[in-house]
């Protein structure tokens, strides 16, 4: 894991990410569904980190085949995103059908695709602006 290693120790590909996940003021997790949950290298890449995530919204994105639309593996983030410190909005993005919810130019096929993609961009970016405010004025600890 990250921290354990000394300041500026870590590999560099993992001090990059680290980087990047400070600068992040909220994180996006797309997911598919394997076996009912999340794909394992998703969850090796969440654990290796940790006060990288502290303070940040989430929000869960979730993508299958099938009819469900990864609500499953959605479920299963939530609580291990919370569990990092970064807990998850509560509106997410179930996408059922991947193969044919869009076109071969990327347009959605389904009319209710886009406006719930933006009603859960929009909650997203207001978690992400509220909880950026608080952290400009001070975390607990």
């Amino acid at each position: 894991m990250y921290k354990e290693y000394e300041k500026g120790e870590a590999p560099g590909n993992m001090e990059k990410i680290a980087q990047y996940f400070r600068e992040s003021d909220a994180f996006l997790i797309v997911t598919g569904e394997y076996n009912h949950s999340i794909p394992p290298a998703l969850k090796n890449l969440l654990d290796h980190f940790q006060q990288e995530y502290f303070f940040k919204p989430s929000a869960i994105a979730s993508y299958s085949a099938g009819h469900f639309g990864g609500v499953r593996a959605a479920v299963h983030l939530r609580a291990i995103l919370g569990e990092l410190g970064m807990p998850a909005i509560s509106s997410m993005l179930p996408l059922p059908g991947i193969a044919k919810l869009f076109d071969n130019d990327l347009n959605p096929t389904n009319e209710l695709t886009e406006p719930s993609t933006q009603r859960f961009l929009d909650e997203f970016i207001w978690y992400a602006e509220a909880f950026k405010t608080q952290r400009n004025k001070g975390t607990p600890y």
